[in-house]
This record gives structure tokens, sequence and C-alpha cells, in this order.
């Protein structure tokens, strides 16, 4: 049947049917605002995604950060609370663990920050569950059934939140990201002593604006190692936004006595075999000063990949970095604890840490265990990539 004469006998089915052509009207204006629905969801953004799970929430939303947080993440979470605030939603920053680092208790201090600590998944009390700078639970009783409802990191992992997943592996920080989903908004950062615009878009605060710029400067070493563009272009965003005076007294808080004395140990007891160095410092009252030694021992001269270790409350805490091309770090570091009970290692392949009990050290195999001595020689080992 040609097309002109199927239309006309269609056109006139439909006029003596009045029933049938209100069906089809209604089917086609459905089928039509599917399509635009779809097309909708298809354009939104990261950060207008994000946002529909905060507004979506049916009471206050759980920003929870990773065991003893760091910058990077406690700038996100601040980010999901002044993102939440705009969809009248209560968030509350939560994280296992302790503030120890003395920069990550002034970021907490200078930019009065209301952080909750929590011991145990029933802590949470919020169905609305956002995990940001990790993407799978830890470091509390309950954690492997805690389901987030949104994950925001840039760590290696499998975790997945429920409803929204943004995890980006090539980013150099997790703040990078969040300060993309400023942008996205539409927000303008505007500084301590400046008018917002009139432009009607919404004023990023600089205290937000100073925390993710600290956090994106904490996780690259200030823009010079692990960054992607997104660093760059976050930081120049943010950067007009920002509050000298606080991004200086965050960068140069006064430093714990003990961290300078672990540090002179780290040098002073050090082993280095080849371009690797190991060094053992003994116990510590603060373990925030173990890394801290480790990034002090790799500037030294000839010196391409370190651990150190401490022990605090009878467990031997490691703390690693390499700027050596032949050392994962985060692989080294499992390597080294694969056979001891309970021990557990990881990270990138730039810096990693872990932590062992001095109790399973002992329980190593059919022997006598392991002795500080010789798991000095399977960190060489594994340095060496000879386990």
């Amino acid at each position: 049947m040609p097309l002109a004469a199927a239309v006309e006998e269609a056109v006139s089915t439909l006029r003596s049917n009045p029933e049938l052509a209100v069906g089809v009207a209604l089917g086609l204006v459905v089928v039509v605002v599917l399509f635009w629905l779809a097309i909708r969801r298809f354009r939104r953004t990261k950060g207008e995604s994000f946002l529909r799970v905060l507004r979506n929430a049916d009471e206050a939303v759980a920003v929870l950060m990773h065991p003893n947080p760091d910058p990077d993440a406690m700038a996100c979470a601040l980010a999901v609370k002044e993102l939440a605030g705009v969809v009248d939603t209560e968030a509350r920053m939560l994280y296992p663990g302790d503030i120890r680092h003395q920069e990550n208790r002034a970021f907490q201090t200078v930019l009065d920050l209301d952080f909750e600590q929590i011991d145990r998944a029933g802590d949470i009390a919020a169905d609305t569950v956002v995990l940001v700078d990790h993407n799978s639970p830890r470091g509390f009783v309950g954690a492997d059934n805690l389901e987030p409802r949104a994950v925001v990191d840039h760590h290696p992992g499998n975790g997945t939140g429920s409803t929204f997943t943004d995890v980006r592996m090539d980013h150099g920080s997790c703040a990078s990201i969040f300060a993309g989903y400023f942008q996205e908004l539409g927000w303008e950062p505007v500084g301590p002593d400046a008018e917002p615009g009139s432009d009607g878009r919404k004023a990023l605060s600089p205290g937000v604006a100073t925390g993710l710029l600290y956090g994106i400067q904490s996780d690259t070493k200030h823009l010079t190692k692990g960054c992607s563009s997104a660093e760059f272009d976050a930081a120049g965003y943010l950067y007009r936004g920002i509050d000298q005076d606080q991004l200086d007294r965050i960068a140069n808080p006064e430093v714990d006595a003990e961290v300078l004395d672990v540090k002179a140990r780290a040098i002073e007891s050090r082993e280095v075999r080849n371009a690797f160095a190991v060094s053992d410092v003994g116990k510590v009252s603060n373990v925030d000063a173990i890394p801290q030694a480790a990034d002090e021992l790799l500037r030294l001269e000839g010196v391409t990949a370190v651990v150190v270790v401490g022990e605090h409350d009878r467990t031997l805490h490691l703390s690693g970095r390499s700027r050596d091309d032949r050392v994962h770090m985060g692989k080294t570091l499992r390597t080294a604890v694969d056979d001891v009970p309970m021990a557990d290692a990881g990270g990138h392949a730039r810096m990693g840490g872990g932590q062992l009990s001095v109790q399973h050290m002992r329980g190593l195999g059919p022997g006598n265990g392991l002795s500080r001595e010789v798991f000095h020689d399977r960190l060489f080992d594994a340095m060496n990539g000879e386990v």
C-alpha cells in the first residue's frame, strides 16, 4: 500500500474512533516525556547527580572519612556539607581513628570544623552515607556491613555506592573532584574581602575554597607529585576564593617535639643497602611521626626508597616512600607482611603503609616467629624484588 494511502486510512480510522485517537495521543506524549527525561539524565553532570543524592536523602547525610583523616578527606567532607546546605539537608562529618598529625589538627582548628569521631556503625545513625576519599568503609566495628549511598574517591578499589559512584584514579586528589562539582554547578569562589558577583551564581565560601585547595596541595606535595591536569584546573578555579591567612596557618603549624626527635632517630638509625633504606625508630607515642620521618629520610642523597618502622601499643607501624620506578611501595609492604597473621599493608607506587602485631609476628610459620632483624631483611628483599 502506498504511504499516502496508508496515512489517509490511519487518519480515517482515528476520526471514526475518538477513544483510539485519545489513546494514541497519550501514548505519543508518554514517549516524548520519557525521551526528554532520558536525554536530561544523560546530559546531567556528575555534580548535578551528586547534588540529587543529597536532595533525596530522607534525613541527615552522614559524610564518612577514612580512618585518621588527612586534609584531602577533611576538605571533601566540608565540601559535601556545603553542598548539602543548599538543598536543606543536614550533614554530619564523621571519622574513625584519630586526628593526630599537626597539619591535620591545624586544618580542623583553623577552619573551625565540627568533626565527630565514631567507633562502630551504630554511631552513624543515618540511612544516607557518603564516603569521601575512600571507597570501602573501614576502621570501625560493623564497617563490613555498611552500604554507602554515594562514593567519591580517587584511590584504587572496588567499593561503590548504591546510587552514585565517582572514582577517578587518574586524579591526584579527591578534593579536585569536588572542586569540579562546584564549577559544574556554577559556584563562584569569593575571597574573604570580596563581594559576591551580581550574576546570580552561588558563592563558594573562603573556608571551603581554602580547604579544597590545601587538600589538593597536601595529596600532591604542593602540585609536584601524582598530579593530573584536574589538580591544576581546580587550583586555578579555587585560588581567587581562598583566605591567604588561613592557608598559611594550616600549612605552617607548630611542630611537635617528638616529631623532630623521631625524624632524627630515623636518620641516625638508618641502614642503607644499595639505594634502599630501612630505619627502626623504636617506640613512639605519636604514630603520625613515622610517615613524616619517612618523608624526611627519602630526601637523603642516594636513597630512592625507604621504610620506617615504629612501635606503638604493641603494634609495628610501617611507612614507606619510593621515588624509584623499580619499587612499588604499596606492593612492597604488602609482600613483606604477607605471612604475618592479621597484618595489613598496601598503598600506591610512591607511598605505602601497614601495621602488624608484635605478638602475631611470633606466630610466623612453624619456627620461632619473626624477629625485628629478620623483618628488616625481609623489607630489603621486598624492595629488591626478591620475595
